[in-house]
C-alpha cells in the first residue's frame, strides 16, 4: 500500500536517504528544508509524488505552515485517520552519554521521554511510534550541521580521548538505513526503540547492567528513604 510520508531535514543525511528509499517504491513525501532548491533534483525525478517544503524547525508558525501545505496535498493527518507512524531520530546518545556531549545528550535523552510519554498518548488512536536509535554514521553530524562551544584547555584530555575512539570507529553508511527504515515503517507491531549500526546494544547492555547493580546496591537505602 502506497504510504504518504512528511519528512523534516530532507536535503541530506537520513532525511535524504530515507525520502529516497520511500519515493523509489512508489510512494508519497512531503519533504522539508531550510532551503527547498536543495531538493530540485527528487522533484525532477519524481514529479508531483514529491512537495517540496521549506521549514525552519525553530520558527513555530513555519511548522504550522508546513504541516498545512503536506495536509492540502496529500491528506496525511495520523489522529483524524485513526493510523500513522510517527518515527522520531535519536541516537545512541539517547539513551547513555559521552564526555564533551553532555548537551547533545541532553536533548536526545529529553527526545527518548517525550516520545515514550508520546507513544502512549497516540495508541488509542492506532498510531505507532518508534525511536531510531543510530550508532556513528557517515553524514556531516559532526561536520556542517555541528554547533560547538570553545573549547576549555583543561578539558583537552576528554576531547583527545574521544578523538582516539572516533578515529578507531568504522561509520556506518546511511544508504544501508534505507532498507532498515521501510522494515520499520512497514511492520505490523514496530518497535518503540531500534537501533541502526553495529555497536549501540553491547554499550546499552554494558551501561544498564551497571545501572542495575548500582541500584541494587544501594536498595537499602532507597527503600529505607520511602518512610512509613
Amino acid at each position: 500500500m502506497t504510504k504518504t510520508w512528511f519528512i523534516t531535514g530532507a536535503s541530506r543525511g537520513f532525511g535524504r536517504e530515507w525520502a529516497e528509499a520511500a519515493l523509489e517504491r512508489g510512494d508519497r513525501v512531503a519533504a522539508t528544508a531550510r532551503d527547498p532548491r536543495s531538493l530540485d533534483a527528487l522533484v525532477e525525478r519524481f514529479g508531483d509524488r514529491l512537495l517540496p517544503v521549506a521549514l525552519d524547525v525553530t520558527d513555530r508558525e513555519a511548522v504550522f505552515a508546513a504541516v498545512a501545505a503536506a495536509h492540502a496535498r496529500f491528506d496525511p493527518i495520523l489522529r483524524d485517520q485513526r493510523g500513522g507512524h510517527i518515527v522520531q531520530v535519536s541516537s545512541i546518545g539517547g539513551i547513555t552519554a559521552f564526555a564533551s556531549l553532555g548537551l547533545y545528550n541532553a536533548s536526545k535523552w529529553a527526545l527518548e521521554a517525550f516520545t515514550q510519554a508520546l507513544a502512549q498518548e497516540v495508541a488509542v488512536y492506532g498510531v505507532k511510534t518508534t525511536l531510531v536509535e543510530p550508532a556513528a554514521y557517515a553524514t556531516d553530524w559532526g561536520g556542517d550541521s555541528a554547533i560547538t562551544a570553545t573549547p576549555m584547555p583543561a578539558y583537552d584530555h576528554v576531547r583527545a580521548a574521544r578523538a582516539a575512539r572516533k578515529s578507531a570507529q568504522v561509520p556506518g553508511d546511511p544508504v544501508a538505513t534505507r532498507t532498515a527504515i521501510l522494515a520499520v515503517v512497514d511492520a505490523e507491531e514496530p518497535p518503540l526503540r531500534i537501533f541502526f549500526g553495529r555497536g549501540p546494544l553491547e554499550i546499552a547492555k554494558a551501561d544498564y547492567e551497571r545501572r542495575i547493580a548500582v541500584w541494587e546496591a544501594w536498595r537499602g537505602v532507597s527503600e529505607a528513604a520511602h518512610g512509613h
